[in-house]
C-alpha cells in the first residue's frame, strides 16, 4: 500500500528591515544599570517568525552586514525556523539598525528609540533580490508601511516585490504600521497609496488609516470605505485600548468585499510582559488562517487571540503555538 505525503503546507515571503533589539531587564529604564539584553525583531521578521512557528512556510528577505551581528541574525531567524536563502549580505563594515525599548510599568509608558539610519537595510536596491525566483511557489507576500519610510531603496525594493507577487498571482497583504518618527514630518500618503492598490488583505487601525490614506468613517464603516477605495478583497484593522502601560484592551475586526461581510473578535483584557509585535502577531495569525481558507469569522478570532498571547510573551517573537491559541480561543468563547 502507498501511502501518499502529507500536502506541503503554504509558503509565505516577508520583506523588511530585521533590528537588533537591546533592552533593559525587567522593568527598568534605559541604562539605569549598565546591563542590556540583545535580541533581534522588526515588524516583517515577527510576522516570519509566527507564520514559521503556526505552521507555515516562510521565507525572510532583508539585507544585513556580512559581520558578527549579521551573521548572529541569520542564526536567531534560522533557529526559529524561518528560511533565510533570500536575505543579501552587504559589506562587513556596515551596519544594521537598531532600537531600544524601554518597558513601561503602571501609569509610565513604554519607550522606543530608533538607530536605524544608513543600515545595511537603508541601501537596498531592487536589483539586490531576484524577485521572480524569491516568489516563485509562494502563496503569499507580506510587507509594511515601514519598509518604504526608510529611504528610496527600500520603497523600490517593496514596489518590485508587490509587482513580481501581482505577476505571479501570489496573495499579497500590506500591514499600515504607521511610525511617526520614521517619516519625519514627510508626508505618507503619497508613497503609500500606490503600494497597497488592490491588496488581498490591507491590515492598519484607525489612527494609521487617517495620517497614512487620509480616511476617516466611524468604526462600523472604516474596512468597507479602505477596501472599496483601494481595491482590496479584504480589510482588517485592530484595536489597541491601553488601559495603562501594563493593561491593554485587544480586539480586531474583519471586512470582506466580496460578500459584504464584517465579523469582529472577542474583546481581551491583558496583562502586558511585553507590547511590541502584537500586531505583526495578529497579522501572522491572520495570513496562516485566511492561506489555510479558514472562515473569515473564526480566523479573525484566532489572529485576536495570537495578537492577544504575544503580548504575554517577552521579547519581539510570538511563539505561542497553534494549540495554545485554539485553546483560549476556546476558552474565551
Amino acid at each position: 500500500m502507498t501511502v501518499s505525503p502529507p500536502p506541503a503546507s503554504p509558503r509565505a515571503v516577508t520583506f523588511g528591515e530585521l533590528m537588533l533589539r537591546l533592552s533593559p531587564p525587567g522593568q527598568e529604564r534605559l541604562f539605569q544599570s549598565p546591563e542590556l539584553r540583545a535580541g533581534f525583531g522588526g515588524c516583517e521578521a515577527n510576522v516570519a517568525v509566527g507564520l514559521a512557528h503556526l505552521g507555515m512556510r516562510a521565507d525572510y528577505v532583508t539585507r544585513l552586514p556580512d559581520n558578527a551581528i549579521g551573521h548572529a541574525a541569520l542564526h536567531a531567524l534560522h533557529a526559529e525556523g524561518v528560511g533565510t536563502g533570500w536575505i543579501a549580505l552587504g559589506g562587513g563594515s556596515e551596519r544594521m539598525g537598531i532600537y531600544f525599548v524601554e518597558p513601561g510599568a503602571d501609569i509610565r509608558a513604554s519607550r522606543v528609540v530608533y538607530d536605524r539610519a544608513g543600515s545595511a537595510f537603508a541601501a537596498i536596491t531592487p536589483g539586490m533580490v531576484d524577485w521572480s525566483k524569491a516568489l516563485q511557489g509562494a502563496a503569499w507576500f507580506h510587507g509594511s508601511g515601514i519598509t518604504p519610510a526608510l529611504g528610496e531603496g527600500p520603497r523600490a525594493g517593496l514596489a518590485a516585490a508587490l509587482a513580481a507577487a501581482r505577476s505571479g498571482r501570489v496573495r499579497i497583504s500590506l500591514d499600515l504600521n504607521y511610525r511617526p518618527g520614521l517619516w519625519h514630518g514627510r508626508e505618507p500618503r503619497a508613497v503609500i497609496e500606490p503600494l497597497v492598490q488592490g491588496a488581498d488583505l490591507l491590515i492598519g487601525n484607525r489612527d494609521a488609516a487617517r495620517v497614512m490614506l487620509g480616511v476617516e468613517a466611524p468604526d462600523d464603516s472604516l474596512a468597507q470605505r479602505l477596501a472599496e477605495r483601494y481595491g482590496c478583497r479584504r480589510v482588517a484593522l485592530t484595536r489597541r485600548e491601553v488601559l495603562s502601560a501594563s493593561e491593554h484592551g485587544w480586539s480586531a475586526a474583519l471586512y470582506d468585499a466580496s460578500s459584504g461581510g464584517a465579523w469582529q473578535s472577542r474583546r481581551y483584557q491583558v496583562r502586558v510582559v511585553d507590547r511590541v509585535g502584537g500586531g505583526d502577531s495578529f497579522a501572522a495569525a491572520l495570513i496562516a488562517a485566511l492561506a489555510a481558507d479558514r472562515d473569515p469569522a473564526d480566523a479573525v478570532q484566532f489572529a485576536a487571540a495570537a495578537g492577544a498571547l504575544k503580548l504575554t510573551i517577552p521579547g519581539d517573537w510570538n511563539r505561542a503555538t497553534p494549540e495554545e491559541i485554539e485553546q483560549l480561543v476556546r476558552a474565551c468563547a
